[in-house]
C-alpha cells in the first residue's frame, strides 16, 4: 500500500482520528482564477502535518475503494445518467457543467470520484469499528450537487453518501451537520424526506444558493429533520455557533444519531471574501466542540468530517487546522454516552 501515515510512531496505534486525502483529489483543475483549486487540498495537508503527540493520522493517499464500487453506491444519491454527463463533460474537457461556476477539466471525472470514495470508505472504516472520527480533505466539493445536477463547484455529494452508509449498514438514523457559510441545497434535497436523516445547516441567508429559509424543514417522513438557522451578512462566532448549538441540541435529541456526518466549510473566516460571515479560529473550535459533545451524548463520538468551502487557502488552513484538533480532543468527562452500535 502506498499510504504515507506522518506520525509519530508511539502515537499512530492510539490515534483514533485520522485525516485522509488522496492525489487524485488534485486532478481537477478549473480555469485560472477559479476560486476551487487544487492548492486549497495542499493547504489543508500542509497546515495538518501532525503535532509530536500524534493526536492524529495524516494519510495523504488513502486507499480508495474500486471505482466501480463508488459509481455503484453513487446512484444511491445521484442518477446514473447525471453520472455519465460528469464523466463525459470531464472526457471532452468540456468548460462547465450545468452552470458557469462547476468548471470542468480533464481530471474532473477523477477527482470528483475519489472524493465519494473517500467518503464511501470512511463511512465502511466506521461502521466496521476501524475508525471512530475521520476528516476528509478532499476536493471538489459536494453539497451543492443535486441528484442531476451540478451547482457551486460541486459534482458529486460525498457527505450525502457518507451518511447513506451509516444508515444502510446500521439502520439507526445519522444526523448531516452543515456549517459552510452557503446553504447545502444537495443534501437538503436528497434528504428532504425522510425522517432516518437529519439534516442541519448553518447559513448565510440571502445568499447563493437561494435555499435554506427556517421554515424549510422537511416534508412526510422527514417534517422535521431538516433544520435551516439563515443567518445575516457578517454574523460572527457568536451568531453562528448559538444558532448551531440550538440545533444539535433540537435534532440531536431527537434523532439520537449513530454518528454525525459533518459538511465542513470554512468560507465563513473573516478573511475568506466568498462567505460574508466573520467567523474566526475561536469560532470553529467552539462550534466543533458543540458537535463533539453531541457526538459524545449520542452517538459514541462517531464523527465523519468532509471538507466543503473555503477559498482563501491561509483562512481555511486555520479553519481547519482547529476543527482537527478540536476533533482530535480526548473525551475528559469520564462518560460513556452513546448508544453501542454492532
Amino acid at each position: 500500500m502506498s499510504t504515507t501515515e506522518t506520525d509519530g510512531e508511539a502515537g499512530a496505534a492510539e490515534a483514533r482520528l485520522e485525516v485522509r486525502s488522496h492525489p487524485l483529489c488534485l486532478d481537477h483543475r478549473p480555469h485560472l482564477g477559479h476560486p476551487e483549486l487544487p492548492g486549497r487540498v495542499t493547504a489543508v495537508l500542509e497546515a495538518l502535518a501532525p503535532p509530536a503527540d500524534a493526536r492524529w493520522r495524516l494519510i495523504p493517499d488513502s486507499p480508495l475503494p474500486p471505482e466501480g464500487d463508488v459509481l455503484g453506491v453513487l446512484e444511491w444519491v445521484h442518477d446514473g445518467a447525471y453520472i455519465e454527463r460528469v464523466r463525459s463533460a470531464a472526457a471532452s474537457a468540456k468548460g462547465w457543467l450545468d452552470s458557469e461556476d462547476c468548471a470542468v477539466s480533464a481530471g474532473t471525472f477523477a477527482s470528483a470520484t475519489a472524493a465519494a470514495g473517500l467518503a464511501l470508505q470512511a463511512g465502511l472504516d466506521l461502521v466496521n469499528h476501524r475508525v471512530d472520527r475521520v476528516f476528509v480533505a478532499a476536493r471538489p466539493p459536494g453539497h451543492h450537487a443535486e441528484r442531476d445536477r451540478a451547482r457551486g463547484y460541486c459534482f458529486f455529494n460525498a457527505a450525502a453518501l457518507a451518511a447513506e452508509v451509516v444508515v444502510r449498514s446500521w439502520n439507526r438514523p445519522v444526523l448531516i451537520v452543515d456549517f459552510d457559510a452557503l446553504h447545502g441545497n444537495g443534501t437538503q434535497q436528497h434528504f428532504w424526506a425522510r425522517g432516518d436523516v437529519g439534516y442541519l445547516s448553518v447559513h448565510r441567508y440571502p445568499w447563493f444558493p437561494g435555499t435554506g429559509t427556517a421554515d424549510e424543514v422537511g416534508t412526510g417522513d422527514g417534517l422535521g429533520a431538516t433544520r435551516n438557522f439563515p443567518i445575516v451578512e457578517g454574523a460572527d462566532d457568536e451568531i453562528f455557533c448559538t444558532a448551531l448549538e440550538r440545533g444539535l441540541e433540537e435534532l440531536a435529541g431527537r434523532l439520537r444519531p449513530a454518528a454525525l456526518v459533518l459538511s465542513a466549510g470554512f468560507n465563513g473566516h473573516h478573511a475568506d471574501p466568498t462567505g460574508g460571515l466573520r467567523l474566526t479560529v475561536a469560532g470553529y473550535r467552539r462550534l466543533t466542540r458543540a458537535v463533539m459533545t453531541a457526538a459524545r451524548a449520542f452517538a459514541g463520538g462517531r464523527v465523519l468530517s468532509i471538507l466543503e468551502g473555503g477559498f482563501a487557502p491561509v483562512a481555511l488552513a486555520e479553519g481547519a487546522r482547529a476543527h482537527v484538533e478540536e476533533l482530535a480532543e480526548p473525551d475528559r468527562s469520564g462518560s460513556k454516552a452513546g448508544m453501542a452500535v454492532n
